[in-house]
């Protein structure tokens, strides 16, 4: 159960119908959601709008984007084509791609309004079942309210969070009415949309242990996590998926680089995120102060989303969007111990700070993909459909605006330096690489050399100049031939054009 509703939560707001255990009982459940679907959808639309203004919003679409074509041209994933990440999002790419071609996003930007609905409806549901049909409408309105309210590039963006969001919100669903093997499969599913979603398995096992479950319920779930896993590791490449996904990061999750950088980025985002949950934080602090809310297995979603926020000590805002549907959840459970008013007044301030944010999605510059397209034409005019580049930069999104194959596994300068996580200190470099990743890259360069190497590092640490093995190539094999704001096209020696 989410909620054991107290004397006084009770008193406030009664539960017109109930079930022995205190649990809510939906009445009119086909005209109920026949009335709050369309309010949740026009929501989820509106809030999504700015998602349209550019063809891609942040690296993380231009890397997934790049990585489909791979794979739909027969390229194996952690073999050919590489990533810190698990299969799924990539997978869905690849389908998106074959069903509806590869030049856009769009296909991509609508499956994430969809996502983004079907989260806000599951936590709709779970809230109508325990605190009554109103408690559903606020709890569907304040998620897609609060699920824009970071960084537009974090928020607007088709990648690994919004399409993994729904599967813990699915997860909480089925637990929360003991379907414990589907729950164990929506966990799988978070996983391995992105390693965090696990993090949601804390408060299943919570309500497992709650519930006094069999040992066979437990079994159940631990069958619905493995299987969709172990099936993952099998499709792909059992020996690489753990590699990638699990045990090749640990450069990449040590705190040591640009820790000042690192901290205060987190800040801001913990504070851009407690802007756009101005409506919801007061009444929680309120509750807490005067009222025991019992809902223990919201607090452990919450603080399980915060230990993944904080896993790998990098703070990205799309790391915060996991916090937003136990938040949505909290909000509500404190707003049904206060007067009717004070939902009305949390709803409004939501919606004021979603209008800003919205406003900021519509209207913000982005200055990087222009600089990526800019790059992209050079790229495309000065090499044939069939030729292979290197995009030595953190922008792979040039290598998909292009319509040009990367001639590496390594899509980003970050996997070769350890530059991902935006460090900028003393642990960027050759030997701060992925695990046996320069070997292989050499012998990419040497089997099949690029056309054309673009060297997009604009003064970050890990330019040619203290990476050697890339200066030694350029030096012997390639000649500079153009620059595009910052960036250094080289072409191979004696095909200058």
């Amino acid at each position: 159960m989410l909620v054991e509703p107290t004397a006084s939560l009770r008193s406030v707001n009664p539960l017109r119908g109930s079930d022995p255990s205190g649990k809510h009982v939906p009445g009119g459940t086909g005209a109920y959601w026949a009335r709050l679907l369309p309010l949740l959808a026009a929501l989820a639309c509106a809030t999504r709008l700015p998602s349209l203004r550019w063809p891609l919003w942040n690296p993380d679409e231009g890397y997934l984007a790049v990585q489909a074509r791979i794979l739909a041209h027969g390229g194996e994933l952690y073999e050919t084509v590489v990533d810190r990440k698990p299969p799924l999002v990539p997978w869905l790419y690849q389908g998106a791609f074959a069903l509806f071609g590869d030049s856009s996003l769009l296909p991509l930007k609508a499956l994430a309004v969809t996502t983004q609905l079907l989260t806000a409806v599951l936590l709709a549901a779970l809230a109508r079942r325990h605190w009554g049909d109103g408690a559903g409408r606020t709890a569907g309105v304040l998620y897609l309210l609060i699920s824009i309210g970071l960084n537009p590039r974090d928020t607007q963006a088709a990648s690994f969070e919004i399409f993994m969001l729904p599967c813990t919100a699915a997860a909480m669903w089925c637990a929360d009415r003991r379907r414990w093997g589907a729950a164990g499969t929506a966990v799988a599913c978070a996983f391995l949309a992105k390693q965090t979603g696990g993090a949601v398995l804390l408060p299943v096992v919570w309500l497992l242990w709650r519930a006094g479950s069999s040992p066979w319920c437990a079994a159940r779930l631990a069958a619905g996590l493995c299987g969709p896993v172990l099936t993952a590791a099998v499709l792909t490449n059992p020996a690489g998926f753990v590699f990638w996904t699990v045990t090749g990061s640990g450069a990449y999750a040590s705190f040591t680089g640009s820790e000042l950088h690192v901290l205060g980025r987190g800040l801001v985002n913990a504070a851009v995120l407690a802007g756009a949950c101005a409506g919801i934080i007061p009444p929680v602090v309120r509750v807490l102060r005067v009222a025991r809310t019992g809902a223990a297995e919201l607090w452990l979603w919450l603080a399980s989303s915060v230990a993944a926020v904080l896993i790998g000590f990098h703070f990205f805002g799309h790391y915060y969007l996991q916090l937003m549907p136990p938040l949505a959840l909290l909000g509500t459970a404190a707003l049904q111990s206060l007067p009717r008013e004070r939902t009305v007044r949390a709803i409004a301030v939501t919606g004021c700070s979603c209008a800003v944010f919205l406003a900021w999605g519509l209207l913000a510059p982005r200055p990087e993909l222009a600089h990526a397209a800019r790059l992209a034409e050079a790229v495309e005019s000065r090499t044939g459909a069939g030729e292979k580049v290197l995009v030595w930069g953190m922008h792979p999104e040039t290598y998909w605006l292009a319509d040009r194959a990367p001639a590496s596994r390594y899509l980003t300068a970050g996997l070769l330096t350890n530059y991902s996580g935006g460090r900028n200190g003393p642990q960027v470099g050759e030997k701060y690489a992925v695990d046996g990743a320069w070997p292989v890259f050499r012998e990419e360069l040497r089997r099949d050399p690029p056309a054309l190497v673009v060297d997009d590092s604009r003064g970050k640490p890990y330019g040619p100049d203290r990476v050697p093995s890339l200066r030694r190539v350029l030096a012997v094999d390639y000649r500079p031939v153009l620059r595009v704001g910052g960036a250094v096209v080289y072409a191979r020696a004696g095909q200058e054009r």
